[in-house]
């Protein structure tokens, strides 16, 4: 029964060694030519401006809100579609009901502009 966690073992401490081994030989071997260029942020070819903290609209965050909710509701569909045949009228029913609480949700959130981008 040792055998195996004494491979197991052997096999851990041979990794650590190569993991180790490697971190300092490119420590040693690696190029070191520091500049103001490189110890900026690259973002996508455009020159950064202003604090990365910037506040975001609280619309980003209603509208990535909404869509978990419907995205949840597909999940639920999914399951719910493969077993109709055995749940019959009441599970129909029961899908039904979550269909319309999820709808009169998208009503109010579509009245109250949840889904207007500007």
């Amino acid at each position: 029964m040792m055998n195996g966690y004494l491979a197991l073992l052997l096999t851990l401490a041979i990794l650590v060694g190569m993991i180790l081994g490697l971190l300092v030989v490119s420590h040693f071997l690696g190029p070191r030519r520091p500049n103001l260029v490189k110890g900026e942020p690259y973002e996508c070819g455009i020159i950064p401006v202003g604090d990365a903290r910037g506040r975001f609209p609280i619309r980003f965050i209603v509208i990535a809100l909404l869509f978990l909710v419907f995205d949840v509701e597909v999940a639920f569909l999914i399951p719910w579609a493969v077993v109709l045949e055995e749940l019959r009228v009441p599970g129909l029913v029961e899908m039904g009901v979550f269909i319309l609480i999820l709808l009169v949700g998208f009503a109010y959130a579509w009245g109250k502009g949840g889904f207007q981008w500007e």
